[in-house]
């Protein structure tokens, strides 16, 4: 099989989207964007040794490699719409490659987005999407727009993926739940977009939510005032924290592609409606200050959030 035989294969599937006029199989794509839109774009990169090891399923590789994308477009309140798959293979093994191109083509009908183009070549496993979605002008949800009195907010429960990634460093065996957290993250895509009319500012927790919130903090020229007992975590989480009262894995532990956001106080109940309209739960954690930089309330332990280099 070679590299052409590879994508007809296992990257070229049917395109449902009408506004794709071209797509995989030629030297690049053609869409087309809707009048009053504009175009939202995306690209992550997980590498094995790094983003995942060796031992997870390639399904799960394909589903985070896709979810990390979706999420980052949930963040800027868009829809998402196409994306772009390069792919770096050690060695052509079919069994491995059908594994992840059926739940790579499987998440992406779940959020209808198109596979438009990309790449494919020998070397270390890496996975790199490029995502594109489509936002009406002027309504891209940002990190710059938090005022003080703003509350900051997060969806779901943080912490649950870092757990996950502290008991495997530690010899421990986490919980499917906890797998599925780290390894197969669910992006809020639906959340985004009920956000876009409500949020001053928004981010996804990719890196940990002191240092996810702080970017935010930065772009507003704002600070925030959160309180540690307020942040949303699982009860195995909050038993850990009660034994070791260390609050670093829900502050730092990173990859839960969860959304932070603030949004002015007169929203806080349309905010509910939106959290039963998405099934998601809403938790307020603090607010947004005057005062440059962030404090956290409850919690003066080591906090090291990831960092690329």
């Amino acid at each position: 099989m070679n590299e052409f035989d590879l994508i007809r294969e296992y990257f070229t599937w049917p395109i449902k989207d009408p506004s794709v006029a071209l797509g995989v199989g030629d030297d690049a794509a053609l869409f087309s964007l809707e009048q009053g839109y504009q175009l939202v774009t995306t690209t992550d990169t997980l590498v094995e040794g790094v983003h995942f090891s060796a031992s997870t399923p390639a399904k799960d590789i394909a589903h985070k490699s896709l979810a990390v994308n979706l999420s980052d477009i949930a963040a800027m309140g868009a829809k998402a719409k196409y994306f772009t798959l390069a792919i770096s293979l050690p060695k052509l093994d079919q069994s491995w490659l059908k594994e992840f191109s059926d739940s790579l083509r499987q998440l992406s009908g779940y959020y209808k987005v198109s596979l438009i183009g990309g790449d494919t070549t020998r070397g270390s496993l890496t996975i790199t999407i490029n995502m594109f979605g489509i936002v009406e002008f002027s309504k891209a949800l940002t990190r710059s727009g938090a005022r003080p009195g703003d509350g900051v907010y997060v969806s779901g429960t943080i912490g649950d993926a870092g757990f996950c990634f502290w008991k495997l460093g530690n010899g421990l065996v986490p919980s499917n739940q906890e797998l599925k957290r780290l390894n197969c993250p669910t992006p809020k895509i639906e959340l985004g977009l009920e956000l876009k009319n409500l949020a001053s500012a928004c981010i996804d927790i990719s890196d940990g939510l002191e240092q996810d919130l702080t970017h935010i903090l930065k772009a507003s020229s704002v600070g925030a005032i959160i309180e540690v007992e307020k942040i949303p975590i699982s009860e195995a989480l909050y038993v850990h924290i009660k034994d070791t009262n260390n609050w670093s894995i829900p502050l730092c532990g990173g990859d839960d592609y969860e959304l932070c956001f603030t949004a002015p106080e007169d929203n806080e109940e349309a905010l509910k409606m939106v959290s039963e309209s998405c099934n998601v739960n809403i938790t307020k954690i603090g607010v947004v200050s005057e005062s440059l930089g962030l404090q956290i309330e409850g919690f003066d332990g080591p906090r090291k959030s990831y960092q690329h280099f």
